[in-house]
């Protein structure tokens, strides 16, 4: 009898959360939605840039919605790291069990691909793990701005990295850091064919670092745009898109962490070229 009562109390908690998200979906799908039903969909609208206090100049100073976004995201990994973790409780709290298991999975990610001699620069790898995976997930609030989506702030990052690995490759190591581009165990004849090949694709690195995390972060936020305009035009069979945008939110919570774990092991791949440039 108290399997059985315990069995219809789980029923009536699962049927009360499908609800709850079913709810969370409908409500997602009309913020979502745009202002004037119909076919017209401009899903790209949600990434222009658009100053914080009137006018639609945008100069170097600026403080647009870019910015905003940007801070908060800052201001999201202090509360975490910093505020959250603070007094060091032996019985963690929330905030402080996120924090040492982001601590945890980025430290032993740099130690593993790059070594234990680039633990050393694993701060600044944690900072920019954590600024990427904070500003991909502000970016699925509703009516929010994402940071990341736009080619500008990845090619920056993208640009810290390679600069920095760059310069840490000869600091360390001198001229033979050119080793990373000389395959010595290739046919003598090839070796400087495939010397060129390296070269190329070495600067080509940080298009490729950011292109990708912005390609991704852009292309699933424009895809539930587009359902959204469907739902909308629709009417009652709205519902329908409804439940494509809700698969799609769900995928793009993991294309989030997924992006920012990729762009960081990227970043511990390159750190341990600099490190270790031989072939």
């Amino acid at each position: 009898m108290a399997d059985q009562s315990a069995n219809k109390g789980s029923g009536g908690i699962a049927k009360i959360a499908f609800f709850a998200v079913l709810a969370i979906v409908m409500v997602s799908g009309l913020i979502f939605a745009p202002e004037h039903p119909g076919l017209a969909i401009h899903p790209m609208d949600q990434f222009q840039l658009a100053p914080l206090f009137g006018g639609h100049d945008i100069g170097m100073f600026t403080v647009t919605n870019q910015t905003l976004w940007m801070v908060l995201a800052i201001v999201g990994i202090v509360l975490m790291l910093v505020v959250g973790t603070s007094g060091g409780k032996e019985i963690p709290t929330r905030a402080q069990s996120l924090a040492e298991l982001a601590y945890g999975f980025v430290y032993k990610m740099v130690e593993d691909v790059a070594g234990k001699d680039a633990v050393k620069y694993f701060p600044g790898i944690m900072t920019l793990f954590m600024f990427i995976l904070f500003a991909n997930f502000l970016g699925l609030i509703p009516m929010s701005f994402t940071s990341t989506s736009h080619i500008a702030v990845t090619a920056v990052l993208a640009l810290i990295v390679f600069v920095f690995v760059t310069v840490l490759g000869f600091v360390k190591n001198g001229a033979g850091f050119l080793g990373l581009f000389w395959v010595s165990s290739a046919p003598l004849a090839l070796r400087p064919i495939l010397a060129v090949i390296e070269l190329i694709s070495y600067f080509v690195r940080p298009v490729s670092h950011s292109i990708r995390l912005a390609g991704n972060v852009m292309a699933g936020h424009a895809v539930i745009k587009v359902f959204a305009g469907f739902a909308a035009a629709l009417g009652l069979f709205g519902f329908f898109p409804i439940f494509a945008i809700a698969a799609v939110y769900a995928l793009e919570v993991l294309v989030a962490f997924i992006q920012a774990y990729v762009f960081t092991i990227l970043t511990c791949v390159y750190l341990k070229d600099a490190l270790h440039p031989s072939h």
